[in-house]
C-alpha cells in the first residue's frame, strides 16, 4: 500500500513538472518566438510592450485556459468509465460534448445581430447554455440506453454514436442559417479552439472547475464502490442511484461548461483517464486528481504544438488532440 502511495506520488510530481516545464515552453514559442531571457524580465514587469501584450493578453489566457479544459475534460471522462464501468466511455463519443454544443449554436443563432448580446455577457452566459444542452444530452442516452437488464457498455456506446450524430446534424442545419461572419466562427469553435480567448474566459470557466472537480474528488470513494456492482453497493449501504446521479452530474457540468470555452475538443476524455489508469491503477481517489494532471498537461502540450507546428499560421487545437485520441480509441476498441 506504500509502495503504491509512493509511486502514487511521484507520477503527480513528474506530471507537475512536465506541466510547468510545457507552460514555460508555451511562454516562448508560437506565431512568435520570444527569447526565455525575454519571457522572465516581461514576468517580473520590465518587458517592453509588446512582449507585455503577447504574453498577458494572448498566451497566458490561453494557456491557463488549456490547463482548464484539459482538467476538466479529462476527469468528467474518468467519472463516466468509472460510473459506467466502460473503459469506452468519453463525453465527445457518447454526444454529450455534441449536446452541449447544440444549445451553445442555439445561443449564438438567436443572439447573432442583437445589440443587447454583449461578447463579454455571452462568455458568462455560454457555460450555463452548454450544461442545459449537455444534461439534456446525458438524459437522451440514459433513456435510450435503458434496458430491464440495465445498461450495458456496448449499448451505451452505440446510443451515445448516435445522439452525437443526431446533435451533429442539428448543429449544421442552425450553421447553415447563420451570416457568414458568425458561420465561420462557429465552424473554428466546434472543432477545438481556444485562439482568442482572454481572461473573462479564464473567469468564466474557473468556478465550475474550482467546485466540481473537487467534488468529484469527494465522490470518488463510491466510484470505487460502484464498480463492486449495485447490489454488492446496496449491501454495503450507498444510495446507488442517488450517488450515480450526483457523479454523473459531475461529469456532464464538467464537460458541458468546458465545451462552452474551448468546442468540441474531442478524445480528450477518453485518452487522459486511460493513461492515468496505467500510471496509478483504477483506484478513483487517486485515478481522478492523476487524470486530471494528465489532461491538463496532454492539452497544454496540444496547444504549444497547433500554435508551432504550421507557425505563423495556426490549427485548432481540437484537430491535435484528434489526431492523438483517434488512433488510440481504435486501439481500446479493437481491444475490448
Amino acid at each position: 500500500m506504500k509502495a503504491k502511495k509512493s509511486k502514487s506520488i511521484k507520477v503527480a510530481i513528474l506530471l507537475i513538472a512536465a506541466i510547468i516545464i510545457t507552460f514555460f515552453l508555451s511562454l516562448s514559442f508560437g506565431s512568435s518566438f520570444i527569447p526565455p531571457i525575454e519571457v522572465a524580465k516581461t514576468l517580473f514587469g520590465n518587458g517592453t510592450g509588446e512582449y507585455d501584450l503577447i504574453l498577458f493578453d494572448f498566451r497566458l489566457p490561453r494557456m491557463v485556459i488549456a490547463i482548464l479544459i484539459g482538467a476538466g475534460m479529462a476527469v468528467s471522462g474518468a467519472i463516466l468509465q468509472s460510473a459506467t464501468q466502460n473503459g469506452l466511455a468519453d463525453p465527445g463519443i457518447l454526444g454529450i460534448n455534441s449536446g452541449a454544443g447544440f444549445a451553445v449554436i442555439i445561443y449564438i443563432f438567436f443572439t447573432q445581430g442583437m445589440s443587447f448580446a454583449s461578447p463579454f455577457l455571452s462568455i458568462f452566459i455560454m457555460p450555463l447554455f452548454a450544461l442545459i444542452g449537455a444534461i439534456a444530452a446525458a438524459c437522451l442516452i440514459y433513456l435510450f440506453s435503458w434496458k430491464k437488464t440495465g445498461v450495458t457498455p456496448i449499448r451505451l456506446i452505440l446510443v451515445g454514436i448516435g445522439i452525437n450524430a443526431a446533435f451533429s446534424a442539428l448543429i449544421i442545419i442552425f450553421q447553415l442559417k447563420m451570416d457568414p461572419r458568425t458561420f465561420t466562427q462557429a465552424t473554428v469553435w466546434l472543432s477545438g479552439n481556444i485562439s482568442g480567448v482572454d481572461w473573462s474566459y479564464v473567469l468564466s470557466l474557473l468556478p465550475w472547475i474550482l467546485i466540481f472537480i473537487p467534488a468529484a474528488i469527494y465522490k470518488s470513494r463510491y466510484l470505487n464502490v460502484l464498480g463492486l456492482g449495485d447490489t454488492a453497493s446496496i449491501g454495503l449501504g450507498v444510495n446507488v442511484n442517488r450517488e450515480r446521479r450526483w457523479l454523473l452530474f459531475i461529469s456532464v457540468t464538467l464537460a458541458g461548461t468546458s465545451v462552452a470555452v474551448g468546442g468540441g475538443i474531442a478524445f480528450l476524455g477518453l485518452v487522459a483517464p486511460q493513461l492515468a489508469k496505467k500510471l496509478v491503477g483504477p483506484r478513483n481517489e487517486i485515478l481522478i486528481p492523476v487524470s486530471a494532471l494528465v489532461g491538463a498537461f496532454l492539452l497544454l502540450l496540444s496547444d504549444l504544438i497547433s500554435r508551432t507546428i504550421l507557425a505563423p499560421s495556426e490549427i485548432p487545437v481540437g484537430l491535435v488532440v484528434s489526431a492523438i485520441g483517434a488512433p488510440y480509441f481504435i486501439y481500446l476498441l479493437i481491444k475490448s
